[in-house]
């Protein structure tokens, strides 16, 4: 079973992926639409994470990696 699925099941209304780009941070972020129980993207961020949801976060990506 993916992992995502499991997720859903379990309720986790928010998750990120995290990936290596070239050496830099890419951040997924989904959201679970509870009339479907599956997740849906709803950013792809590169240098700067910044979204109100599930809370506010405003992280530069690019400034952590060194």
């Amino acid at each position: 079973m993916r992992q995502s699925k499991r997720y859903a099941q379990g309720g986790i209304k928010h998750y990120w992926r995290v990936e290596n780009s070239d050496g830099q941070p890419v951040v997924y972020v989904y959201e679970l639409d509870p009339a479907t129980t599956t997740y849906a993207l709803t950013g792809i961020f590169h240098d700067r994470l910044k979204t109100g949801v599930p809370f506010p976060v405003d992280i530069a990506l690019d400034a952590l990696v060194r």
